[in-house]
């Protein structure tokens, strides 16, 4: 792959070291939340979560590294293929997958699960981005913008039957964002809102299954089974409520040391940090998401083709989404959903995938000052 016109100087050591402090501060959460089940990590200990979160993230800069450098135009020709590939993964998933907590979203490649709608996200933005920068010139068709829905509605179906009803959100989202990036017309987004909105209460009946009816229901009312299924959500408000303004002290939260979460390396991570680095750590972990985000946003401001634009604007989408929508649920604003904080909770597929996202916006920067038209496809 032809890496001449990469310019190391353009590389962003901000953005990059915005996410490993933020892959640090999730070791940290991990590390504790995990210390009554594991105890303390040794080296070589791959069983251990916050040996193989440290694994995950070392393959995953790497990765990254190797990405920079390489020319991200490439994506564009792969990306039918790719998403080809990622929409048969997530039907095999729905018919095959893991099941765990009620829903299907897991398989496992040699001993270690993987969360394909993780990936799909990111598949999805390169497709998207390849197809809408394609047809830029007629962006205000009803086709092309057609077209692009039914390219992301159908991921988004997929990740819904699983039941997944944040990555569907998210699918959602992604494509909205750039569409309009793209320039597609208000028009065309206010009646496709008019059918959306006519079309609940349709939803709720027909594709709402009782999984999600149950997890809407204990979201407005989680004291309604507070020994049940509304437990987890109510423990994790404690926890974080107790924390105060500089929280317990690492290792030594009531809630998470004595096991209250169930998934609180994962989902619930957010719950530990509020109650033992309190509204402090909490300050810090946003401040490290605005400065990485912030970077990601210049990586679209700079970038000269649309295509390196509509990838970085759908990058930002997809982890200040995800960041919400974890956030959000831990503290009671969001049903439960099983969205990971990005670069923070523990799992190898969110954290692979987001470092691949920032390996392309690497390369997007480092290529900006030498894109032409007859390089564009220069691989």
């Amino acid at each position: 792959m032809n890496t001449r016109s990469a310019r190391i100087r353009d590389f962003d050591p901000v953005l990059m070291l915005a996410a490993l402090a933020l892959v640090a501060m999730g070791g940290l959460l991990i590390y504790s939340a995990s210390l009554t089940q594991f105890g303390s990590p040794s080296l070589g200990d791959l069983g251990h979560p916050v040996i193989r979160q440290a694994a995950f993230a070392t393959v995953g800069l790497i990765v990254a590294l190797g990405i920079a450098r390489a020319n991200y135009r490439v994506l564009g020709v792969l990306s039918v293929g790719m998403y080809v590939a990622a929409i048969a993964v997530l039907a095999f998933v729905v018919v095959a997958g893991e099941a765990t907590y009620g829903s299907r979203r897991w398989i496992e490649i040699a001993g270690t699960p993987v969360q394909p709608s993780e990936i799909a996200k990111l598949v999805v933005i390169i497709a998207l981005a390849k197809y809408l920068s394609d047809h830029q010139d007629s962006i205000g068709e009803l086709k092309v913008f057609l077209t692009s829905l039914a390219m992301a509605a159908v991921p988004t179906l997929l990740v819904f039957a699983e039941p997944d009803l944040g990555s569907a959100v998210i699918f959602a989202v992604i494509w909205l964002g750039m569409v309009l990036a793209a320039g597609a017309k208000w028009r065309h987004v206010a009646g496709l809102a008019g059918v959306a909105l006519v079309s609940v209460p349709f939803a709720l009946i027909g594709l709402i299954n009782d999984y999600q009816r149950e997890r809407i229901a204990l979201w407005l009312d989680p004291e309604s089974d507070p020994l049940g299924a509304g437990f987890q959500s109510l423990q994790a408000q404690i926890g974080i409520g107790s924390g105060g303004f500089f929280g317990k002290g690492l290792t030594q939260g009531g809630q998470t040391q004595l096991d209250y979460l169930r998934t609180e390396t994962t989902d619930y991570v957010f719950s530990v940090l509020g109650e033992e680095l309190g509204l402090f750590g909490a300050l810090i972990l946003f401040s490290l998401f605005i400065i990485l985000l912030w970077r990601a946003l210049r990586v679209a401001e700079l970038s000269r083709d649309l295509f390196g634009r509509l990838l970085a604007t759908g990058m930002v989408i997809f982890i200040l989404l995800q960041t919400f929508i974890n956030i959000a649920v831990n503290v009671g604003l969001l049903p439960v959903t099983g969205i990971p904080l990005p670069f923070v909770s523990q799992g190898g597929s969110s954290l692979i995938t987001l470092f691949i996202s920032l390996g392309i916006l690497q390369s997007i920067l480092m290529r900006r000052r030498t894109f032409t038209v007859s390089n564009y496809y220069d691989t």
